[in-house]
């Protein structure tokens, strides 16, 4: 398809810089299939579920993938950031370089406010990634960068602001236990714990599944056609008790229920032909687009996304193309907060 079809026009002020507060707050667009949409909050989001239906949330953890530190060539010292988008090796990730061109091969950056943190470049690729070689690798490489990196923010937000204390867990969801993400699994920052009792206590079921977010989740697509797009990498996982269990909901009538994009990939990538899941343990790059048939997933809790980008083609996906834009119209129109920190929608199907 023509990566044209995705695009639209939002105004700056639209985009969030901060979450709503409480985050459960939040405005809720609900998109039927078809007929009127509907003005929410999160905290309505039992009126939309049913008993016996099955919330999928994602536990990824966001690092603290965004590093600044220097390469030296004899007394002269030059500042490099880095953020990383994908882990290749236990001591190998690819990473955003800034400014990549003046980063030579074989040459060493040193990260932190004590440069004990090295890495040579390796490789490089298009739009400044470079392959970085870490002196530590595993637990202890996990532990250097988290004490010399921060939150990762995304360009739309750190281009205004920078990141501080707050996005230390404003940028956490509640679910956030299994670290590997350089993006948070922005539907899932909407609950809190009042929001999940009420869930439960609906008789709604909550299970947890992991997709490591990539920064590629941001970058819009650059190509004229869907087809010449190369998708990023992202390693999930669903265990077999959590496959079993949503399989017994379909089987009993419930809906499985996706709280966000990120969540929807892997259950989408785990399905059979006939909806089933299975155990999953595997890097996915499905690419969702118009005429996708979706085999796992009932109903999408989402933020806004991005024009042109693969979320917003999938969301298209979802609940159709002119539906998604008139919904994206309807709620730049109505002030919706746009992106990660901003509101959410609903997407119900037939």
């Amino acid at each position: 398809m023509r990566v044209d079809l995705f695009d639209f026009e939002l105004p700056r002020e639209r985009i969030a810089l901060r979450p709503a507060e409480p985050r459960d707050s939040a405005r809720l667009l609900v998109v039927p299939p078809d007929g009127a949409f509907l003005e929410r909050s999160i905290r309505d989001l039992t009126d939309f579920l049913a008993p016996g239906d099955a919330l999928v949330v994602n536990d990824t953890r966001v690092i603290h993938a965004r590093l600044s530190g220097f390469r030296a060539r004899g007394e002269t010292r030059a500042h490099i950031e880095a953020t990383l988008i994908e882990r290749v090796a236990a001591d190998r990730w690819r990473a955003l370089v800034k400014p990549a061109k003046k980063l030579a091969l074989g040459e060493t950056v040193r990260f932190g406010a004590d440069g004990a943190l090295a890495a040579t470049a390796l490789e490089k690729g298009e739009n400044g990634e470079i392959l970085l070689g870490f002196s530590l690798a595993g637990a202890a490489l996990d532990e250097a960068v988290e004490a010399a990196g921060v939150m990762p923010l995304p360009p739309y937000i750190a281009g205004q602001r920078a990141a501080d204390a707050r996005d230390e867990t404003d940028y956490q969801t509640l679910f956030a236990a299994n670290a590997g993400a350089v993006a948070a699994p922005t539907a899932g920052l909407h609950f809190t714990p009042r929001l999940v009792e009420m869930l439960q206590a609906k008789g709604v079921s909550l299970h947890r599944v992991t997709l490591h977010v990539g920064a590629g989740t941001f970058l819009p697509v650059k190509v004229e056609d869907t087809a010449e797009h190369k998708m990023h990498s992202e390693w999930g996982h669903i265990d077999a008790a959590t496959a079993q269990a949503l399989n017994e909901t379909r089987a009993r009538g419930g809906r499985i229920v996706a709280v966000g994009t990120t969540a929807l990939r892997v259950l989408e990538s785990a399905a059979h032909a006939d909806g089933t899941l299975a155990e999953f343990a595997s890097e996915t790059t499905i690419f969702i687009t118009p005429g996708y048939r979706f085999r796992a997933v009932d109903a999408l809790l989402t933020n806004f996304h991005l024009p042109r980008s693969t979320l917003f083609m999938l969301v298209c996906a979802f609940a159709g193309l002119e539906r998604m834009k008139a919904a994206y119209a309807h709620a730049i129109a109505s002030g919706y907060r746009f992106y990660s920190y901003g509101d959410a929608c609903l997407l119900l199907r037939k």
